[in-house]
């Protein structure tokens, strides 16, 4: 058994139930599991691996909901563009990837994350071009030691067929589901503190058939796996769904079995009137991803509303290449930001929301996450959780002056990379450097794959 001690914290934020901060705390983890968290003079005094937090405040380890991770090969391209153009634009580029492709963007995106203090992250790969298989993002997350929700995306509606994606990178009904079964029974996770689950996540309503959506449901409840989609992201999405499936979005998932505690949806901009209240009673989530639908001009989502309603709302940096970043610190800064834009009279089509605090923002990125997610073992720092956490150095000059409330400070304040994140007691980024990729020879590899993609 392997214990660790982390104590001496300028303020440790708990998120536990009563949302308690710490001045001076700290946390005995052993295998990874959290015992014990108060004030450093109540801990044990030894351990095998001591971590002095002086100068540091420290949050649980932050929750991504949405991502595309091989986007990172693709980042600053269609600059101006909206959401189908967007994809129409990058859609022949990225089905020249191949499956080396894949795990260098894995590892890029997944190093990026930790840089912010993510430890774990969902992403959502739903084109499998040149051979391309999900355990090529599976087994670089191992590697990099990232707690790790893979969602297998598909697409079997083509343009052909009146689709978005180009009829090379989409697939037939039955090779999708075999493949989701395969990959649940080969490598989901359900035990508490798992390292890697599985995810059925049909891409999208213009790139799937009705088909595919309903039998995916029907074989992630049989299987007890959750549900992902994006969905009413834009306004054209709701003309197509209405055109093609005569319903709007939220109606179309509802008529295909895609609602309930176990499913989540990416973006959620548009949910159109009594959408917010259908999201509260079906118990359906939402991974919000502010600087995507902004970059991408898909408008603003109703997060406050969401909050308050009660519906599980988490964050998602979304892919890097409608981000175009992968700072989930940023992530929640940026969420706070819009949702006080959002907030002013005249500019959401619902009432008017107080300002969102820095610490709702930051409950989003944790605890909202985890229970996005469907995790109970991640989100907060208490007795009985996985001792997944990052620290943030205050003595950075982007915090001078706002060390009255640090925990402020990390929203309101310029972000900031993490100095330590800590994966089940382990650490991942140590002292502000990745530990267990080599970085350099990472970006080498990353940068030569991008050149050859963009180039074609």
């Amino acid at each position: 058994m392997t214990t660790l001690l982390a104590r001496n914290a300028t303020m440790l934020v708990t998120m536990n139930d009563r949302r308690e901060e710490m001045p001076g705390g700290g946390l005995f983890a052993r295998d990874g599991w959290i015992e014990q968290v108060g004030p450093s003079e109540t801990l044990p005094d030894f351990a095998d691996q001591v971590l002095d937090l002086s100068g540091q405040v420290v949050v649980p380890g932050l929750v991504n909901t949405h991502h595309h991770f091989y986007q990172t090969l693709t980042r600053a391209i269609a600059q101006n563009a909206p959401l189908f153009e967007w994809l129409t634009t990058l859609y022949p580029i990225w089905a020249r990837m191949t499956p080396d492709d894949i795990r260098v963007s894995t590892k890029t995106a997944l190093i990026e994350l930790a840089l912010s203090g993510c430890t774990t992250s969902s992403d959502h790969l739903y084109l499998f071009p040149n051979g391309s298989r999900l355990e090529d993002e599976i087994e670089p997350a191992r590697d990099v030691g990232m707690r790790f929700h893979a969602a297998h995306g598909s697409m079997s509606l083509g343009r052909s067929d009146g689709g978005l994606p180009p009829d090379s990178v989409v697939e037939t009904a039955d090779a999708i589901l075999a493949e989701s079964e395969r990959l649940i029974l080969s490598h989901h996770d359900p035990s508490p503190g798992a390292l890697t689950r599985i995810v059925l996540a049909p891409c999208s309503p213009f790139s799937v058939t009705p088909e595919v959506m309903r039998e995916s449901a029907a074989l992630a409840r049989r299987h007890g796996v959750r549900l992902h989609t994006h969905l009413a992201e834009t306004m054209d999405e709701e003309a197509f769904c209405i055109r093609e499936f005569g319903s709007p979005p939220l109606q179309y998932a509802e008529d295909l079995d895609w609602a309930g505690p176990d499913v989540w949806y990416a973006h959620a901009v548009h949910p159109g009137r009594g959408g917010v209240e259908w999201m509260s009673r079906t118990g359906s989530g939402v991974a919000h991803c502010p600087s995507s639908n902004m970059r991408l001009g898909s408008g603003i989502a109703p997060v406050s509303d969401y909050l308050a309603a009660g519906v599980a709302t988490g964050l998602g940096v979304d892919g890097s290449a409608s981000n175009d970043g992968g700072h989930l610190l940023g992530e929640a800064r940026q969420a706070m930001l819009l949702a006080r834009v959002a907030a002013s009279p005249g500019l959401i089509h619902t009432e008017e929301q107080p300002q969102m605090s820095p610490r709702t923002a930051l409950e989003m990125a944790t605890r909202g996450g985890a229970a996005v997610l469907g995790r109970e073992d991640i989100g907060s720092l208490e007795p009985g959780k996985v001792a997944d956490f990052a620290t943030f150095d205050l003595d950075r000059i982007e915090f001078a002056g706002a060390h009255h409330d640090p925990v402020g400070a990390l929203l309101l304040c310029a972000p900031v990379p993490a100095h330590h994140t800590y994966v089940h007691g382990s650490p991942v980024v140590f002292d502000g450097r990745p530990v267990t990729i080599e970085l350099g020879a990472l970006l080498e590899e990353h940068h030569r794959a991008s050149r050859r993609l963009i180039a074609g």
